[in-house]
């Protein structure tokens, strides 16, 4: 079974999830961004904290 097979398959048991972001100090959620911010957002590099840590603690 392929992926968009078990996707269709259990299309009635999916719940919409809302993606909060943090804009100008305070959340808002992301389908409430016009679409200048909803490109801006997909846009974001994300980062691992702990990586991040081993980095700067000289540990690559």
């Amino acid at each position: 079974m392929t992926n968009s097979e078990m996707l269709e398959s259990l299309q009635e048991k999916r719940t919409r999830c809302t993606v909060w972001s943090r804009v100008m100090g305070y959340h808002r959620p992301v389908e409430g961004f016009n679409v200048g911010k909803k490109g801006e957002h997909k846009e974001r590099a994300f980062f691992e904290e702990n990586k991040l840590k081993r980095i700067a603690n000289g540990k690559f």
